[in-house]
């Protein structure tokens, strides 16, 4: 199908970007790499009164060390997260994650700002960032404000940015040494997770002193399983504590799978997950 019409305009800056969000009005939309958002336009799903062009903003386009973060720039590409040194030494589970997203051009045209921004609750990048407890840096008219990922996510495709707000950083703390997993089942390699699970655990005297561990696509945003992990920090074993990981869903039924179906694979998925995570 074809688009309907909307208007075209080229950021120079983000805060170029920023002015024309709000020559635009609401309905303007920021492009970065495209793969979600231009799909939903042919398919009038989305109707834009006007794109504003950022994927040529290569000052948002970076990866450095941030002390005990590491800072990833908005219109950096999954694969470069997937394939830089510093992500897999600090922040292995968001470089595999990243990995997992789409196909080989997916992952070159894709965006970690975009994947944030668009919201989607079966977000590979989302769900991750939620169990790492990252920080995205939102700057708007009135400057930049910092917004946990784990607060950022509203509803499906609604977030915490305004009209005239833009995604700039996504900084993700370092969690070298913590074992971790993202697992996801999805019919073909290139498809959205039917369910997801993204698993941090830390250990000690031979117990679990810390779990983290976000579910993908079983509500309307990412959602951390916290009755599994109080279990886990209560010491319950693994399987039974993944028997928790459908408390406070709420998983839809779709054309993938059916919400029963999601109910039955999240404790499954989790449980995996976890026995991965602690044999890092």
């Amino acid at each position: 199908m074809i688009p309907a019409v909307f208007e075209y305009d080229v950021a120079e800056s983000p805060e170029h970007a920023i002015e024309l969000l709000g020559r635009y009005g609401e309905e303007a939309k920021i492009l970065a790499g495209g793969q979600s958002l231009l799909p939903l336009m042919k398919l009038r799903f989305a109707t834009p009164s006007a794109l504003v062009d950022i994927g040529r903003l290569s000052e948002l386009d970076y990866v450095r060390d941030d002390g005990d973060r590491v800072v990833i720039g908005a219109t950096t590409g999954y694969e470069d997260v997937h394939r830089n040194e510093l992500v897999r030494q600090h922040c292995p589970i968001l470089a595999d994650a990243a990995g997992e997203v789409g196909d080989p051009q997916v992952r070159h045209m894709g965006t970690i700002g975009g994947a944030v921004a668009h919201g989607d609750p079966a977000s590979d990048i989302a769900s991750t960032l939620v169990t790492l407890d990252a920080e995205l840096a939102v700057r708007g008219p009135a400057g930049e404000r910092a917004v946990a990922a784990r607060d950022f996510f509203k509803s499906p495709f609604e977030t915490d940015l305004g009209a005239q707000d833009l995604v700039t950083e996504v900084r993700v703390p370092k969690v070298s040494g913590v074992g971790w997993s993202y697992m996801k089942f999805h019919p073909r390699e290139q498809d959205w997770a039917i369910v997801g699970v993204a698993a941090l655990i830390e250990r000690s005297n031979g117990g679990i002193s810390r779990a983290s561990v976000t579910l993908t696509n079983m509500g309307p945003t990412p959602l951390r399983a916290a009755s599994v992990e109080q279990a886990l920090a209560d010491g319950e074993e693994v399987a039974q504590a993944a028997q928790a990981a459908t408390d406070g869903t709420s998983p839809v039924d779709d054309v993938f799978a059916s919400s029963e179906y999601r109910r039955y694979l999240a404790p499954i998925l989790v449980r995996r997950a976890i026995e991965e995570a602690m044999g890092r």
